[in-house]
């Protein structure tokens, strides 16, 4: 499904000033919903909350041609090269010219292959209980709940997230920033190339099969991706998101998922205390947000040399890199990571109280600022497709067809 944003000025007016009548709508009917939620790390500065053991409720792919298939077909498995002997010498660069298909990133998917696994998987997800066609008070991508993560300590990039209330579930769903749109458009060659690396790298390290070895000869097509469904809560936030997984490991101690699973990163090699500071500082707080948050138990991290060739590879246990950075004072904390995400999803649970999901609150965050929010009816930012609303109504008679 293919969707656009409308940024033109005429277009933004006449959404604030529906925003602003319906947000004081809104407010008038709950007036203990606050405007905004402070982001500042000191007021998150608390003891661990809790945090459900996540679990895999199902899996799906996405091929060649960005279709969906509702099976494992594109899982890899780890196939690292041997400990011992020189340096593993990928050349990260190969390829690029030649053998590489990218995903076309002014297609904005939304939730549309999330919301089309819950769709086909609806019995396993009723509420007996509530009585909701889906037992979650939030849905969304990981990718989406790792910037609300990182947001504390994000200096540089802010984001837009919409927000649905359909069947008594929350579903979070990414809008693309002005700032992050001129990025992606006026990327330079030397990110591009950045970019493709990291993909290669997952080549050189991935086989198709358990006792199969890495084909790196290959095309690099990032359409392709497959993800897991996990199942999790926070505080009294029950979630339910997928995120895509680069491998499994077939020797893997915890041979089920997914804590099987192996998050593949490459990042330029360091050469001083003073720059592997600067990494656990700023880097590796993403990568722990997003395999903690799914229960991904290693990131194996491959370091690029100025030739783009890998000249070493690192694994970081998930469960104890806050470890590396608790000697460091000025570094970043997990628990206020944690604890500012409880904090936004029940600052989310207090503003969209409205079940209706052609109604819209984006949530808008900039570094330096609180976070608000506006409120949007049948607008441009409506996300939540006609073929899910009516396929999850509790009243649908016939059954309606899902798209293939």
């Amino acid at each position: 499904m293919k969707t656009s944003i409308s940024h033109k000025k005429h277009d933004r007016e006449d959404d604030e000033v529906v925003a602003e009548g319906n947000r004081a709508k809104h407010l008038k009917s709950d007036t203990k919903a606050p405007l905004t939620l402070p982001v500042t790390p000191s007021k998150y500065d608390a003891p661990f909350p809790f945090y459900r053991r996540p679990a895999e409720v199902g899996r799906f792919s996405l091929d060649a041609q960005r279709c969906y298939h509702g099976d494992a077909r594109q899982l890899r498995y780890y196939a690292p090269p041997p400990i011992e002997g020189p340096s593993p010498g990928f050349d990260l660069r190969d390829g690029y010219r030649d053998r590489y298909v990218r995903r076309d990133e002014s297609v904005h998917e939304g939730l549309e292959h999330l919301l089309r696994w819950v769709a086909q998987n609806q019995k396993q997800l009723l509420s007996e209980d509530k009585g909701r066609p889906v037992n979650a008070d939030f849905v969304t991508w990981r990718g989406h709940l790792t910037k609300v993560l990182t947001t504390p300590y994000e200096t540089q990039e802010g984001w837009l997230l919409a927000v649905s209330l359909f069947g008594g579930t929350l579903y979070i769903s990414e809008v693309e920033t002005e700032a992050a749109r001129r990025q992606r458009e006026q990327r330079p060659e030397m990110l591009k190339e950045l970019m493709y690396m990291g993909y290669k790298f997952e080549q050189y390290m991935c086989a198709d099969s358990p006792d199969g070895t890495p084909d790196p000869t290959g095309v690099v097509n990032t359409n392709e991706a497959f993800c897991t469904v996990i199942r999790s809560r926070l505080g009294t936030h029950s979630l339910l998101f997928s995120g895509e997984v680069d491998c499994t490991d077939p020797r893997s101690l915890s041979p089920n998922p997914p804590a099987c699973y192996v998050e593949l990163k490459t990042s330029k090699v360091m050469h001083s205390p003073a720059q592997r500071k600067n990494f656990y500082r700023h880097k590796i707080i993403k990568w722990w947000a997003q395999s903690f948050l799914p229960g991904v138990s290693r990131i194996v991290a491959g370091y690029r040399g100025p030739d783009g060739t890998v000249v070493g590879l690192e694994t970081f246990e998930t469960m104890k890199i806050f470890q590396l950075i608790r000697e460091d004072p000025g570094c970043w904390k997990p628990a206020v990571c944690m604890n500012f995400c409880a904090a936004f999803l029940a600052f989310m649970k207090q503003v969209v109280t409205e079940d209706n999901p052609k109604l819209v609150h984006l949530f808008s965050w900039e570094p330096g600022h609180p976070i608000s929010f506006t409120v949007h009816q049948n607008s441009n930012y409506t996300f939540l497709p006609d073929w899910y609303v009516e396929a999850l109504s509790m009243e649908k008679t016939p059954t309606p067809r899902i798209p293939d």
